[in-house]
Parts: structure tokens; sequence; C-alpha cells
């Protein structure tokens, strides 16, 4: 049995107000059918409502081709994998300095790569992610109670929809505020299934602690000081470690499309606004690209694994030295893919811009500084297109 934080009230039982100590009115995003219960209605897909969702030519996953403009850069690209970054050898001692340096390559030349040996216990990965299968398995009513408010985009829903004529991604999505403890809405939690709660509770920490140790090592490599404090969750000085202190998830469900797999998109293509992310691949089914050379190449789950990536954020800190990379999610013809992105942030009462400390004699910050609170609502403002939009904002012209 795992003891709760009696703190956090995770018992299973419904809270009817938002009880959370963080900013209101961020921004919100436009209701939208649910595309789960589109896809069980096979029957009812007919161009009227598929037309929303199915993308331009030039937008949608065609597959690849020796007659496609890009098919040589996708082949160059494609040539080799996404790095590899293991944790236990970074905290090692006797090979850290050489995880490390791989760690910046990774960072640098990819801004995506996987984390083996991360230290999330397997029984805490296991418990989300039946419990993550088991909230889309409810009925939608169920689902649908925990819908997104009019003034934020906390809750089951959909995410950077603001216009009634924009496209629509084929998926649903469950995003939860999850740390620090008070910034979660515990009323938008499930409370079926009954151990949701605490197995989401408990692989938050763990995810954290990750992000704070990815971050530490990031801040070495820029030539930054960190102390004990900066690797406890973001609690030091560290700019680096401090985007460990919050972190969101966003639980991502993609149904199957056979009508048109190759012309609907589960995410479009965007870059990630925040810090660092952490992804876990619930199901085995792959669907996540990113942009390299020129084409989008994929990135195969690894078992065992989390994807990690740059976020804008990072970009802005590091002024431009690492760089956030664009991606999208694929969907399947015939399998649902879930997956749960673990995004992580400064707290709202930070700010966000290039550090001092690394910048050379004589070189100029490339982008301004702005309070986090600013920096969300620039964020929620915007759909998700291609690079983001909310980081071209941010930069000094």
């Amino acid at each position: 049995m795992h003891r709760l934080l009696p703190t956090l009230s995770l018992v299973a039982r419904p809270v009817m107000d938002d009880t959370s100590f963080k900013p209101r009115n961020l921004g919100a995003s436009l209701p939208v059918p649910n595309v789960q219960d589109l896809a069980a209605r096979p029957a009812c897909l007919d161009h009227h409502v598929l037309h929303r969702y199915l993308r331009d030519d030039d937008d949608a996953p065609a597959a690849l081709s020796p007659s496609s403009t890009n098919y040589a850069a996708a082949l160059a690209a494609a040539s080799s994998s996404v790095p590899v970054v293991d944790l236990a050898r970074l905290l090692d001692p006797a090979h850290t300095d050489d995880e490390a340096a791989r760690l910046r390559a990774a960072g640098e030349d990819w801004g995506f790569f996987h984390v083996a040996n991360h230290g999330v216990a397997d029984e805490v990965i296991h418990d989300v992610k039946e419990d993550i299968k088991a909230f889309f398995r409810l009925p939608l009513a169920d689902r649908q109670a925990l819908a997104q408010g009019p003034a934020g985009i906390e809750g089951y829903g959909q995410a950077f929809v603001v216009s009634e004529d924009q496209k629509l991604d084929w998926a649903d999505m469950l995003f939860l505020s999850t740390q620090p403890p008070e910034y979660r809405s515990l009323n938008l939690w499930p409370s079926r299934p009954a151990t949701f709660r605490d197995s989401l509770h408990r692989y938050s920490l763990a995810v954290q602690r990750v992000a704070t140790h990815m971050l530490a090592a990031m801040a070495r490599n820029l030539g930054l000081l960190v102390d004990h404090q900066d690797t406890a969750a973001g609690n030091g000085k560290n700019q680096m470690t401090a985007i460990a202190a919050a972190q969101a998830m966003r639980i991502n469900y993609y149904p199957p499309c056979p009508q048109a797999h190759d012309r609907v998109l589960g995410l479009s293509p965007h870059s990630d606004a925040v810090g660092l992310t952490l992804l876990l691949q619930v199901s085995p089914v792959p669907g996540l690209q990113i942009r390299r050379g020129g084409a989008w190449i994929p990135v195969e789950p690894l078992p065992g694994a989390l994807v990690a990536n740059v976020g804008d954020v990072i970009e802005v800190l590091t002024n431009g030295r690492y760089k956030s990379i664009e991606h999208r999610a694929l969907v399947n013809a015939s399998q649902e893919r879930v997956s749960v992105a673990a995004f992580h942030s400064a707290r709202f009462d930070g700010t966000y811009g290039p550090i001092q400390e690394i910048m050379r004699p004589g070189e100029a910050p490339l982008y301004r500084t702005i309070a986090v609170e600013d920096y969300v609502k620039l964020l929620l403002s915007n759909k998700l297109q291609g690079k983001s939009s909310t980081i071209d904002a941010m930069k000094i012209n």
C-alpha cells in the first residue's frame, strides 16, 4: 500500500469547486466534438463531419515516396536514430562527463532524445498506464463530467482551438496541472478509476525528479553552478532547474481513423512552448514525428524509455543555443494511440528570459524577458501552427 500525503486530498471523492492556488483566466479553448465518440459511430463520419479534420495536401501526413519533394532529405534524416541519453550513467560520477557530452549533443543538435534508465519504477509506470486506459474506457458522460470550463484548458476536451474555421486534431485530451500540489484543480481529476489520482500523483513526482536531473545536467553543460537545492524539484535559484518547479500533464487519446488516417492529424505541427517535456507512450502504437532536415521522421517508441524534448522556454533561456523542435502526431488506421506528456515550466511568479550568466562578451539577447503568467496567456491565445508563435513574439527584432 502506498502512503499518500494527507494534505493532497487525493482520495477518490467528488470535488465540486476549484480550490487550486494559481492564476485564473489564463486562456481557454473553444468547445469541439468529442473525437472518441465520433470514431465509435463510423456510419456518421460523412464528409460533412470530417471536413473540419481533413488537411490540405500540403499539411496531410501523406506517405513518403521517391517522388516526394523531401524524399532525399527524409532518407538522410532517418538514417540517424534519435539519440539516447542514459540517466543512470549521467548520475554516476564514473560516467557523468561522457553522458553529459551525449546530452549536450542531443539537446543542441536534435532537441529530441530518449531517456533510458530514468529511475521511474516499473510499478509506477504500469499503474498510471492502466488507469489512463481505464479512464478512456469510461462512458462518454463520465468523461465529459470533467469537461473544460470557459476560462481555461484544464479538464477534458481539446486545446488551442481559437477559431470556428481552423482544422481540428483527431484527438481528445485530459489536461491537468500536477505540480506543485497547490496548482491542482482536483475537481477535474478523475475519481474513476478509483486509483487514478494516486497513480497520477506518484508518476508526477517521479517524472518531475527525472526532469530536475536532466535540467541540472543541462545547466552544468552551460557552465552554471548547481547545488543540492537546485536538484530538489526546482527549489533552488538556478534558472534552468527552476523550470522543473511546475508541471502539467496532457493525456492524449488518438482514436483510429480508417476512413481518412492519411488526411487527418492527431496533433498539429508545433513546438512545445514550455521548458522540458517528458513523454510516456501509454500504448506501443507509433505516431510521433519530428521535423528534421526539412522532412518528417518517426520517433519509434523505445521500450522502457521516456521521450524528452527541448521546449521554447529552454531556447529562450539559452539565448538560442538549444532549439525547440517542431513535431506532430499521426493517426493509425486501425489502432488507438495513447500518450501522456509531462510539461515542466517555472512557477507563475517567475520570469523567462536569456540567462545572463551564460552570455558571452558582446552577445546580445535574442529574446525579451517576460513574466511567466503573461507568457502563458500569450501561449493560450494562439493555435498550434508550426514553430510556436509564442517564441516569435519573444524575439527581439
